[in-house]
C-alpha cells in the first residue's frame, strides 16, 4: 500500500480489469448512489468534504459543482482534464494506467450530480497509449451496465468518451482545452462567462482534474467527515505528490495534506544520492516560486505553501540539489514556457520571449548588471497581466528565484560563469 485513498489499491494486479476492480468493492458507490442520493445531496457531501482541485488551482470542487445553473435549458457536460502537461507532474498518468475504472466511476458519479449524460476524458497527445486502456475499461464499464442508458439499474443516463489533443501545455488551461475538445485551435477564453455556466459548445460545462474526481467515489461512500481525517481544515484529504530530482526514491507519493517538505524528501524519498544537499525546491510542478532549503520544513497544504510565497500547484516536487545553477534552471524553465504560449496575448507572447534573451545574454557570459533587475521587470509586466494563467506560469518562477537566489545571477554578471555547476561548465571561455 503506497497511500490510504488513491494509492490503496493501485499495485494489485489486474486492476485495469473490471473483474478485479469489482472485487475490491468497484462501482458499489455508484449503485448505492444513483436514485438513492439526489444529484444535489452528492453536491453537498463533496462540498462538506473540502474537496479541492487537484490540478492545480485548487478550487473547491463541490462548488464549482454547484455552480451550474439548474434552470438552463442546455445539456450539461463533464469534463476530465487529464491533459497533465505540467514539468514534474506524472501522478494522473499513474492513477490511469493502473486504475482506469476508479476515474470512470469518479466521472460517472459526477455526471450524475450535476445532471451531465456526457462526458469526455481529455487526454493530452503524448498520451495515446493510456487512450487505449481507459477505451478498454469503458467498454468493460458498458458491457457491465455501469455506462449507457440506465446505469447501474437506475433511471439515469451517461455515455463518456476519451479525447486525444495534439499535446500542447496551453490545453491544460480549462477553456484552452474546450476550445481544442470542439476541434478548434487551443487558446484560452475570455471569462466570464465561467465554464460552468457556458463551456463546452456554449452549454454548462464542469472541468475536473482526473485526481480531483478518483476521489470523489470515496467521499460519496464514506462521507465528508470520514474524508476530513486527513489533511488540514482547509486543506482536507490526501494529495499525490510527484518527486523528481537527485532524491534517492523519486516517484508519486500519496500523503496527508499538511505533511511537511522534508518529510517527504527525508523520510519517503530517503533523503538526497551522492552526498548531494538540497538547495531549493519547485513544489507545485514547474509554473510556481521554488522555496529555498530554510523552507524545507513548510506544510504541504495550499495555505502554508501560499505563505510561504509559493503554490502547491499540481504537487510536482522538483528537488534541486547544491550542485545545480539556478539560473541554469530557470533559464531551461523559461525556454518551455516561451516554446508552449500559444501566441494570443502580448504580455505571454513578448515577455517570455525577452526573458529567454536575458537568460541566454547571463548564460553566455555576457549578461550586464541591469538584468536582473529588467528579468524582474519583464517578469513584472506578464504577472497578472496576460490572458491565461500561462503567463503567470512564467513570471512566478522567476521572481521567485531571483527573490531567493539573486546572488547566483550577479555571479552570472560579475564572473561570467555559473556560481556552481557539477558539470563545470565554463562560459564564454573564462576558466573557473
Amino acid at each position: 500500500m503506497r497511500g490510504p485513498l488513491l494509492f490503496k489499491d493501485i499495485d494489485t494486479a489486474g486492476l485495469t480489469s473490471i473483474a478485479t476492480y469489482r472485487q475490491l468493492g468497484g462501482y458499489e458507490t455508484l449503485v448505492a448512489t444513483l436514485g438513492k442520493t439526489s444529484p444535489d445531496e452528492c453536491i453537498e457531501i463533496v462540498k462538506a468534504s473540502g474537496l479541492r482541485g487537484r490540478g492545480g488551482a485548487g478550487f473547491p470542487a463541490g462548488m464549482k459543482w454547484g455552480f451550474v445553473p439548474k434552470d438552463s435549458p442546455k445539456p450539461r457536460y463533464l469534463v476530465c482534464n487529464a491533459d497533465e502537461s505540467e514539468p514534474g507532474t506524472f501522478k494522473d498518468r499513474e492513477l490511469m494506467e493502473k486504475n482506469p475504472h476508479l476515474l470512470i466511476e469518479g466521472c460517472a458519479l459526477a455526471a450524475y450530480a450535476i445532471n451531465a449524460h456526457v462526458g469526455y476524458i481529455y487526454l493530452r497527445g503524448e498520451f495515446e497509449y493510456i487512450q487505449r486502456i481507459l477505451d478498454r475499461a469503458l467498454a468493460e464499464a458498458r458491457a457491465a451496465g455501469f455506462l449507457g442508458r440506465g446505469i447501474a439499474g437506475s433511471g439515469f443516463d451517461v455515455e463518456i468518451h476519451t479525447h486525444l489533443g495534439a499535446g500542447a501545455y496551453i490545453c491544460g488551461e480549462e477553456t484552452a482545452l474546450l476550445s481544442s475538445l470542439e476541434g478548434y485551435r487551443g487558446q484560452p477564453r475570455l471569462k466570464p462567462p465561467f465554464p460552468a455556466v457556458e463551456g463546452l459548445y456554449a452549454c454548462p460545462t464542469v472541468v475536473n482534474n482526473v485526481e480531483t474526481l478518483m476521489n470523489v467515489p470515496s467521499i460519496l461512500r464514506h462521507g465528508a467527515a470520514w474524508y476530513r481525517q486527513w489533511g488540514t481544515e482547509k486543506s482536507p484529504g490526501t494529495k499525490i505528490f510527484s518527486v523528481s530530482g537527485p532524491v534517492r526514491r523519486p516517484g508519486n507519493y500519496e500523503l496527508p495534506l499538511g505533511t511537511p517538505l522534508s518529510e517527504l524528501i527525508e523520510k519517503h524519498c530517503g533523503g538526497m544520492r551522492d552526498g548531494l544537499k538540497v538547495k531549493a525546491v519547485i513544489p507545485g510542478g514547474s509554473s510556481v516560486p521554488l522555496l529555498p532549503a530554510s523552507l524545507l520544513d513548510t506544510g504541504l497544504d495550499f495555505e502554508s505553501m501560499t505563505a510561504a510565497g509559493t503554490m502547491l500547484g499540481s504537487g510536482g516536487v522538483i528537488v534541486i540539489d547544491d550542485q545545480t545553477c539556478i539560473v541554469d534552471a530557470l533559464h531551461n524553465i523559461t525556454r518551455f514556457y516561451e516554446h508552449e504560449s500559444c501566441g494570443k496575448c502580448t504580455p505571454c507572447r513578448e515577455g517570455t520571449y525577452w526573458m529567454v534573451e536575458v537568460f541566454e545574454r547571463l548564460e553566455a557570459g555576457r549578461g550586464r548588471a541591469a538584468d536582473i533587475d529588467l528579468l524582474n521587470d519583464v517578469s513584472d509586466n506578464i504577472l497578472g497581466k496576460s490572458f491565461c494563467a500561462l503567463g503567470d506560469a512564467a513570471a512566478m518562477p522567476v521572481m521567485g528565484a531571483i527573490k531567493h537566489f539573486r546572488d547566483e545571477f550577479e555571479y552570472h554578471v560579475t564572473h561570467r560563469r555559473c556560481m556552481v555547476n557539477r558539470r563545470r561548465e565554463v562560459l564564454a571561455g573564462v576558466a573557473p
